[in-house]
């Protein structure tokens, strides 16, 4: 214990000598005196080797010695408020910066419209998996086993099973509809599809689309006219110019593609438009009845319009975008663009 005390008496003298003349060298003494590694510290830790009957007296000695090196460094603490104070060199007067906020994706603000222009004529929104089974995205739709569109080259499937694959388009989710909901039907299925494309200005693997279906007693192909006529008027404007043209899908009898006057040429002839002047931008027709049989219900009672469209064609006529490649790029100069779209 007496070789403690005089370690003590030492580092007293120490510091009492102690004039620090900048807050650096105060705070080297407050580390070795009074950090967690340091002499005050280590020197209550020899307290377990001091005899009991002692305890008490050597106590009052460390007591008295750790007040002195806490007392020696309160006197120089002026030095570290000034050396705080020296380095502020903020001016809390000046406004503050502001966050730069972010933007939605191009593809997703074109979704959220088309939305709500098919909400406002009482559709509602339905969604399914991505991965689907055979009978839901391909067979239910009278799609039949030699049909192109379950070929390799444009369905990627499941480690290479035929029964599971990532979904060709949402037509899937109007299956899982027509199966499990009351009549009438009325709903859009927007989501993110794949087919195995060559990438290009027109063409990618995976891109988003949105179709509609609506079944019911009495509907009509002039019913599914208009109401693609004023969603085009909506989307596009009103001098927006739509043509039919008869086509064929396996799940819809009769079938047609509608084109709208493509705005990126005005009409004299692009690349998009393959020189034309002319978009395709959704195919559509009335549901055929294999179909409805397929999903259980009555073809004799009901009757039903389908359409479905790429969203990413849409944004492109929109904003007259010349390459889809661009949607997937994440290019900041690209997607700054649409910071005030709505």
């Amino acid at each position: 214990m007496e070789q403690i005390v005089q370690q003590i008496e030492a580092y007293k003298q120490e510091i009492s000598a102690f004039e620090p003349k900048n807050a650096d060298e105060l705070e080297q003494y407050r580390i070795k005196f009074l950090g967690t590694k340091g002499i005050v510290k280590a020197i209550f830790g020899e307290m377990k080797q001091v005899p009991n009957e002692r305890k008490k007296e050597f106590g009052q000695i460390l007591n008295a010695f750790k007040q002195l090196a806490e007392e020696r460094y309160e006197t120089f603490a002026h030095l570290k408020d000034a050396a705080a104070s020296g380095t502020n060199d903020i001016d809390y007067t000046l406004p503050a910066e502001p966050h730069r906020l972010g933007t939605r994706h191009p593809i997703s603000i074109v979704r959220n419209k088309i939305i709500r222009i098919f909400e406002r004529l009482g559709f509602t929104i339905a969604e399914g998996p991505e991965i689907e089974d055979d009978w839901h995205n391909f067979t239910a739709l009278n799609l039949p086993e030699n049909h192109p569109a379950r070929d390799m080259t444009d369905t990627f499937y499941i480690n290479q099973n035929p029964d599971w694959l990532l979904r060709t388009h949402t037509s899937s989710v109007q299956v899982r509809a027509m199966e499990n909901s009351k009549m009438p039907i009325r709903i859009i299925c927007p989501g993110r599809v794949y087919r195995n494309e060559t990438i290009s200005a027109r063409a990618h693997c995976f891109f988003h689309q949105v179709e509609g279906l609506y079944i019911a007693e009495n509907v009509s192909f002039a019913d599914l006219k208009q109401t693609l006529y004023h969603f085009v008027k909506e989307m596009f404007g009103e001098n927006s110019e739509v043509r039919f043209r008869p086509s064929y899908f396996p799940f819809t009898e009769p079938s047609a593609e509608m084109d709208v006057t493509c705005f990126i040429c005005g009409g004299k002839g692009c690349s998009v438009c393959k020189h034309t002047g002319w978009v395709e931008i959704l195919g559509c027709g009335m549901v055929h009845p294999e179909v409805l049989r397929n999903c259980g219900i009555d073809p004799e009672k009901y009757t039903g319009f389908a359409f479905g469209m790429g969203i990413e064609r849409i944004t492109m006529l929109k904003y007259q975008i010349k390459d889809l490649r661009l949607f997937s790029e994440n290019d900041q100069r690209f997607l700054k663009q649409f910071e005030t779209a709505l």
